[in-house]
């Protein structure tokens, strides 16, 4: 089965929130950073937040700092994106990603070294 399935995406007016959901199999939730990224149509993949599943630390890009928070639930192995303040430049689709190993300020946002990762859910906010 898939290691990352993501949900929640939908369509939202600016101001509105929304809350993407990641839901992780086992193996590669244990003692992992897990993160968002997302990617606009015709834009490169870009970082949102992360977290690290073993001590709940978090990261967050400028654009989204102060507006969107990421969460883990070690109990049930979710990843969570809760997005408030929404805004057009925040369309795009989102994409789960996990990778052993803990999130540091100066490698979280390094795509290339996810190992696993979710098919995206679709964030469309209209003006």
């Amino acid at each position: 089965g898939q290691v990352l399935v993501e949900s929640g995406g939908g369509s939202v007016q600016a101001g509105g929130s929304l809350r993407l959901s990641c839901a992780v199999a086992r193996s590669a939730y244990s003692s992992s950073c897990m993160a968002w990224f997302r990617q606009a149509p015709g834009k490169e993949r870009e970082e949102v937040a992360s977290v690290y599943s073993h001590d709940g630390r978090t990261y967050y890009s400028d654009s989204v700092k102060g507006r969107f928070t990421i969460s883990a639930d070690n109990a049930k192995n979710m990843v969570y994106l809760q997005m408030n303040s929404l805004n057009p430049a925040d369309t795009a689709s989102y994409y789960c990603a996990a990778k052993p190993g803990g999130c540091y300020a100066t490698t979280w946002f390094f795509e290339g070294t996810y190992m696993y990762w979710g098919q995206g859910t679709q964030v469309t906010v209209s003006s």
